[in-house]
């Protein structure tokens, strides 16, 4: 990703509908689109970006036309830039991922968040909770499930779950240092 001078703003991005509560605190230029906004949820996540996504402002959505016909009136992420959306007069919206797993994000603006970066400025992860689910894992029905066959190893599915995610999975991990490290192979 580019890097820019300009403001910044500090987002705390929610993961909605688990518990305990996966979150992430971020930094971004505000001057970047939805759609790269949508690259570091991405990265903060550890998702693979392998699906749709959309970004609801008010009544607004704002996604990716250019692959999601499903609805008219889905304005283009874009062209939608963070600034856009916080002269909208939002302070909170929604970021959804994988319309089959359904996985819904609040992203806050943290209060007094705005600040002057300079040349060289890029996203970076300044704190967080808890490992995200891995992909196509069923939503967080499925999440909850798949957590239960993990931590009970009499459970019927116990074996399967451990075998697909390909060994250990802990659930309260999160690295974040490798986090950004994964946002610097973005630019």
């Amino acid at each position: 990703m580019k890097s820019e001078t300009g403001s910044t703003i500090l987002l705390r991005i929610e993961l909605l509908h688990i518990e305990p509560l996966i979150w992430r605190r971020a930094r971004v230029p505000e001057r970047w689109t939805l759609r790269r906004l949508h690259g570091v949820i991405q990265k903060v996540f550890g998702w693979e970006d392998r699906h749709l996504h959309d970004f609801r402002v008010g009544d607004v959505r704002i996604g990716m036309p250019e692959v999601d016909d499903s609805e008219a009136g889905l304005q283009d992420d874009r062209e939608w830039t963070l600034a856009e959306v916080l002269m909208t007069g939002a302070q909170e919206f929604v970021y959804v991922y994988d319309f089959g797993d359904h996985w819904e994000h609040r992203l806050i603006v943290e209060p007094e968040s705005r600040t002057e970066a300079g040349a060289g400025f890029a996203p970076i992860c300044l704190a967080g909770e808890n490992a995200a689910p891995p992909e196509d894992i069923g939503g967080p029905p499925g999440y909850q499930l798949f957590l239960e066959a993990l931590g009970d190893p009499r459970h019927e599915r116990h074996k399967e779950m451990i075998e697909w995610v390909g060994g250990v999975f802990d659930p309260r991990a999160f690295d974040l240092n490798r986090v950004n490290r994964d946002l610097k192979k973005r630019r």
